[in-house]
């Protein structure tokens, strides 16, 4: 038995009990709680046999059946396989058989009379730990490999970076798993090719849902994510299912997660910790199936000190994550990347726009890229039109840099050839800081994300300094 695509987990999990009613019973709670990938087995004696024909992603086995106990089939599955967590499940709470069991290998012990959400508890937490070896065993393999094994899964990210192999390599090797994926870096970096890339190494049935969710309040988060019920809230005329829903079996990418309130965080957070949500107006909960993959160009763990971002949502997003370089510590894809967007030019007007290429490359080698790839695709596009789409040259791109290269470096910041003076009256800070935004702004010709790149702060603070001071 393969991997079915579309099931949860990807692997099934092998439940062995003699008792065919406590097995059905079981799978139906499973089942209810989204982990629908499930084998029932009702003879301990072919344990082995269905192990050897098939892959699964862990064992949960009865500790007293007839022809073999579970206690005996511990060490030959540990033997044999091991990769699997091994669950001891029994109907009585006997201390002296579940230190013998752990002895033996086994990864927990089960009782049936717990609570049902101890019993599911224990098979998400093996399933996990079954996910976490294969990541390992994967990354090791790809360790010495040069390239990703399925380069066409990134197709849509123009690179020949090491650092971005070695990312590729590593969506590779999580890509099976289900746990959320964390995704910085700078803005216009690509996050959002990457969360594809991601989902579609993953193979998932169901489809890639994105959503930016900065300035989204609290309701509009709600609603967005949750749906609503019809009658939910005043001019709720239709029901509307929400986003989670959509991207069931599938992934769900938050862009801007930084920008979320404290309330929607908690809200978030529930969804991650209980797979379930429920649609505004309803008073039943929904299970989610959809991997949930979020970014953020902000640094997380400031706004942890700061008490602006939970620490215990931050530890669940970020079950893998993955830091994506600016484009000025990748300046040898600036060749390809010019490459690839004059070929969007070309698309676009139906004409070949003639280009030295390295020329270009060469002249903007010095530039910072505060906007970094989006920020060079505007500007192929911007040079083209300039020169007609005829003759495309270096000149064509200098009046178009948003800091001039003389004053730019390869460093984060861009040094400042002018010296600072003051007069008799030191300014205020709230002057200073007037004065920085209003020269920000001067040097990006207003625009937002390229000022707040180069003094150092968030896209929202310059909008909420425009909002306060009007400035056009």
């Amino acid at each position: 038995m393969h991997k079915v695509a579309g099931l949860t987990p990807r692997y099934p999990l092998l439940l062995v009990d003699d008792e065919d009613s406590w097995l059905q019973s079981f799978r139906a709670t499973l089942r209810s709680q989204g982990i629908d990938n499930v084998v029932l087995l009702n003879d301990g004696t072919k344990v082995m046999e269905v192990l050897g024909r098939n892959k699964f992603c862990a064992v949960a086995v009865d500790l007293m059946m007839p022809g073999i106990s579970g206690e005996e089939l511990i060490p030959q599955i540990v033997e044999e396989h091991p990769e699997l967590p091994v669950l001891v499940i029994s109907g009585l709470n006997d201390i002296k058989a579940v230190v013998n069991c752990i002895r033996k290998g086994a990864f927990d012990f089960i009782v049936k009379t717990e609570e049902r959400n101890t019993l599911i508890a224990g098979v998400r937490h093996a399933i996990e730990i079954f996910e976490l070896r294969q990541e390992n065993s994967s990354l090791q393999q790809s360790f010495f490999m040069d390239g990703p094994d399925r380069p066409e899964l990134f197709s849509e990210i123009i690179t020949a970076h090491k650092d971005m192999y070695s990312i590729f390599k590593y969506i590779e090797a999580i890509a099976e798993t289900s746990r959320p994926v964390l995704i910085t870096g700078e803005s216009g970096v690509g996050k959002e090719l990457i969360a594809r890339a991601v989902h579609k190494a993953s193979g998932r049935k169901g489809e890639f849902v994105a959503v930016n969710v900065a300035g989204l309040d609290d309701n509009i988060f709600s609603d967005t994510l949750f749906g609503h019920k019809k009658g939910a809230f005043t001019g709720a005329a239709e029901a509307r299912i929400g986003l989670v829903e959509k991207a069931k079996k599938g992934t769900l990418f938050l862009d801007e997660i930084g920008d979320l309130s404290q309330t929607s965080q908690t809200k978030l957070l529930r969804l991650l910790q209980e797979h379930e949500f429920m649609p505004l107006g309803s008073d039943m909960a929904k299970r989610s199936s959809a991997r949930i993959i979020t970014a953020t160009h902000q640094s997380i763990n400031g706004m942890q000190e700061h008490g602006k971002f939970r620490k215990d949502l931050f530890f669940r997003l970020r079950g893998h994550m993955l830091c994506i370089p600016p484009l000025r510590e990748r300046m040898e894809d600036i060749p390809l990347l010019l490459s690839h967007f004059l070929n969007e030019v070309q698309a676009e007007v139906g004409v070949d726009v003639e280009a030295d290429v390295h020329e270009i490359a060469r002249f903007l080698a010095n530039y910072s890229f505060p906007g970094n790839i989006r920020e060079l695709q505007h500007l192929v596009h911007d040079a083209a039109g300039i020169c007609g789409y005829k003759g495309l040259m270096a000149k064509h791109f200098k009046k178009l840099l948003v800091v001039p290269l003389e004053s730019s470096s390869s460093g984060f910041n861009t040094a400042l050839e002018e010296s600072v003076t003051f007069g008799t009256r030191l300014p205020t800070l709230h002057e200073l800081r007037s004065k920085l935004f209003d020269e920000a702004l001067r040097r990006t010709k207003g625009n937002q994300s390229s000022a707040a790149q180069l003094i150092g702060v968030t896209r929202q603070a310059v909008s909420k300094y425009l909002k306060k001071n009007e400035y056009d």
